[in-house]
């Protein structure tokens, strides 16, 4: 073997090396941040002392704290960031769309129609006012998280059904219906609100702020169903994305059903990003955010762009989701607006490196 040959090698497992590390440091940081904020809150709570408590050992005002309200709260951060990073990473091949995201084709603006033709339509917000502060709350969930789910899913029905009727709809005219139905959907629930009372209208605005501690351990278990479900479609399919990301052209001619994969990938991003959204909540941009960062490591390998694209977006999450919580207790800021934050200056990224390349 060449001296050329062996160099190559040597590089290429150097690469995959890093890759490895990468997603290594991602999991152990998720860790990490995930203690400290069971750790951290209104009642603070030595690291030692939550892992007491993970195993049933701890004091009792730990043990309702982390396990009853934080851990949960933890826990579905790491799914639903997870989720709605790895529909992000998936979409944005398929489409190939730097910009493809749960938000483009409308799943998020339908859920939250959804959402509100479940609280004002069947009822399923309430407002509390038995304090000094009044408090919004959703009083019949399933009805509310049912409506979002249904109405999520259906943009991305609209979707494939138009283009199976158009066979020629190509990746760039499945973002446009996307687009064409965020702002249907947007006007939908604008209307919905126009005709509501006060209280309905506020129950409304509290489920679109996203709320990661409305999600019970059976709810969660529903999530992290659909989570590895998913996942293990994207991961058996990781060399056709891969094939994808060189053009249609190129996967038709490596014997990839180019039609199938988009499809079916887009059906299942959305159903996962639309049963993820409806249980917490709108939570923009960690879809488009996470997918992005773990490029700048991995690279386009769907073989590790896939994982790490989960592991990033569940960190991104706790840490949006704790600084929210931490940066005025007692209050805690909606997690909908913390993700916000992250994408104007992703989307500012994303153009002028655009026109820098068409330059």
């Amino acid at each position: 073997m060449s001296n050329d040959r062996i160099t190559q090698l040597q590089l290429y497992d150097a690469f995959i090396r890093r890759k490895k590390l990468t997603f290594a440091i991602s999991v152990v940081a998720t860790i990490v941040i995930a203690l400290f904020a069971v750790s951290a809150g209104s009642l603070d709570i030595p690291i030692p002392e939550v892992i007491k408590s993970l195993f049933g050992k701890g004091e009792p005002q730990s043990q309702i704290a982390v396990m009853g309200i934080r851990l949960p709260r933890v826990v579905a951060a790491i799914i639903v960031g997870a989720t709605l990073a790895v529909s992000g990473a998936v979409m944005q091949c398929v489409l190939q769309n730097p910009l493809a995201s749960a938000s483009t084709i409308g799943v998020s603006q339908g859920a939250a129609f959804g959402a509100a033709l479940g609280i004002i339509v069947f009822g399923g917000g309430v407002v509390n006012s038995d304090s000094a502060a009044t408090a919004v709350s959703i009083n019949n969930p399933y009805i509310v998280t049912i409506c979002a789910f249904v109405c999520g899913s259906l943009s991305t029905g609209v979707v494939i059904l138009l283009s199976q009727f158009k066979k020629d709809l190509g990746p760039g005219g499945l973002i446009l219906a996307g687009v064409a139905l965020s702002s249907l959907f947007t006007g939908c629930s604008t209307l919905l609100q126009y005709f509501a009372d006060e209280t309905k209208i506020s129950a409304v605005v509290f489920w679109t702020f996203g709320n990661l501690g409305s999600a019970g351990w059976t709810e969660l278990l529903i999530l992290a169903v659909v989570l590895f479900a998913s996942l293990a479609y994207f991961l058996l399919n990781r060399w056709n994305y891969n094939a994808m990301e060189s053009g249609a052209d190129t996967a038709k001619s490596l014997g990839v059903n180019t039609r199938a994969v988009i499809l079916i990938s887009m059906a299942i991003c959305s159903l996962a990003a639309a049963v993820a959204v409806s249980f917490v909540g709108i939570i923009s941009f960690v879809g488009l955010v996470a997918p992005h960062i773990m490029r700048r490591f991995v690279g386009n390998d769907y073989r590790y762009l896939i994982p790490c694209s989960a592991v990033a977006g569940a960190l991104l999450l706790i840490l949006a989701d704790t600084f929210g919580r931490l940066i005025i207790a007692p209050v805690i800021l909606p997690i909908g607006a913390i993700t916000s934050f992250l994408g104007a200056p992703l989307f500012l990224y994303l153009l002028f490196r655009g026109f820098k390349s068409n330059g």
